[in-house]
């Protein structure tokens, strides 16, 4: 059949469609047609080329369309894309085998999935399964997916109007070094008091079924905040009194993004379940829960189900598999320390040219710049972050800013591991213009 010689839609038919058609599922829609992707570039119909310092959806850690990823879909496409879900391919076994390459012992037995949800889902329900019991532990800025066991483990959003949680759910406070609310004499931070106090609260509420306690080791929808070192080891330590399971959800820290192939490696603690998505697939659908021999094993003879139409696909496996390769072979984790450490620094000479930011936190290229009016007060202004979001959009660069109550406007930025310096240059230089035009007009 000879190709379709129709033009396509004006760009006003192209946003009534949208608008028409469309659920809305989350603010409002970025008013830019993206015809094409490439690299740290995003490219829109009009002819304008972005900065991507999202990587799409926190994901593409490769950047957009890499050749290898390209090659990978086309041949497996093309000989072995879905299967019934008890079946197995090899892409399938290859992942198991080479994800637990990656990760310390026990962490040897993998579920392949397809979001983070879903294996935030499948990691929940496994650990009530084995121990029995059925509440679970979260971050009180969390954010884990939007299906029931995950949205109900989220605290950061999406919590009103949709009646109740599942029963058993508590949320602790986070341990922002920035804005501390249990402080030592000298007004830092003092972790150990907030996380004793929070235990005590959630023995006070707990009916005695203490199942998981589930966390992100930097939280990122929260704001970027990493937890002091030392602070898994005792949130580990107070799982273990309790019997409970400790679930790590590392879908945005996770395969090099912080400088490390896991971000649980700098506090040495290893859950025992760690969840796995958006790096994963590098952009495609793909998800994993890891755990050890000992935990599956007791998941299975008691019955463990978690059928779903996609699990242990091999399209996907296999760019798993290619992501791994790309990873390896160019040793992006060393990459993504250096390329951090060059993006932490050119934050840090653009705090010290505006005083609207208030800290830069983050590890690897996994970065957060919160902004804010004062910085002796801390106080935040929405309307700032979102000024500047707009700007630096218009000025040709990607950003998404967290804004939560009692916080400033927290950009998230996490380009790809495979940005250039020159990249992470055009960006910071956007973003520093941006900040100086929102400042300009306050």
């Amino acid at each position: 059949m000879a190709a379709s010689t129709t033009a396509p839609p004006s760009t006003e038919t192209f946003w009534a469609d949208a608008e028409r058609h469309l659920v809305r599922y989350g603010g409002e829609f970025t008013r830019e047609i993206i015809d094409r992707a490439a690299g740290s570039f995003l490219f829109t119909a009009d002819g304008r080329k972005i900065l991507d310092f999202t990587s799409g959806q926190m994901s593409a850690i490769l950047g957009h369309s890499h050749p290898a990823i390209v090659a990978t879909v086309q041949r497996q496409v093309a000989t072995l894309d879905h299967l019934y879900s008890g079946m197995l391919s090899r892409p399938v076994v290859d992942l198991a085998r080479r994800l637990a390459d990656t990760l310390p012992a026990p962490l040897e037995k993998a579920l392949l999935l397809t979001t983070g949800a879903e294996s935030n889902e499948a990691a929940i329900r496994m650990a009530k399964l084995v121990t029995g019991r059925h509440e679970i532990v979260s971050f009180a800025r969390s954010w884990h997916g939007m299906t029931q066991a995950a949205a109900s483990a989220t605290y950061s959003a999406g919590r009103k109007g949709y009646g109740p949680a599942a029963p058993g759910n508590f949320a602790i406070p986070v341990p922002n070094v920035y804005r501390p609310d249990f402080t030592a004499a000298d007004g830092s931070l003092d972790w150990r008091r907030q996380l004793d106090f929070a235990f005590d609260l959630i023995d006070a509420q707990s009916t005695g079924s203490l199942a998981a306690c589930l966390v992100e080791p930097i939280l990122s929808s929260g704001g970027i905040i990493e937890p002091p070192a030392g602070y898994f080891a005792a949130l580990r330590d107070k799982c273990r009194e309790r019997g409970m399971l400790l679930i790590l959800d590392e879908a945005q820290t996770g395969l090099c993004r912080t400088g490390t192939w896991y971000a649980f490696e700098r506090d040495g603690v290893v859950p025992d379940i760690l969840t796995l998505s958006k790096t994963l697939g590098a952009g495609l659908p793909l998800a994993a829960v890891v755990t050890s021999a000992e935990i599956e094993q007791e998941a299975y003879e008691r019955g463990f189900l978690f059928f779903t139409t996609h699990v242990a696909d091999p399209l996907v496996a296999a760019v798993g598999n290619t992501v791994l390769d790309v990873l390896t072979g160019d040793r992006l984790d060393e990459r993504a320390r250096s390329l951090g450490a060059f993006l932490r620094q050119g934050l840090s000479d653009i705090a010290g040219r505006h005083e609207v930011v208030g800290d830069i936190r983050g590890r690897g290229l996994l970065a957060g710049l919160e902004l804010v009016v004062d910085r002796e007060t801390k106080q935040s202004s929405d309307e700032l972050g979102a000024r500047v979001t707009r700007r630096c959009l218009q000025l040709g660069l990607h950003m998404n800013i967290v804004q939560l109550p009692g916080m400033g406007g927290v950009f998230r930025i996490a380009p790809p591991l495979t940005a250039t310096e020159d990249e992470l240059e055009l960006g910071l230089t956007i973003l520093d213009e941006a900040i100086g035009d929102a400042c300009a007009v306050l």
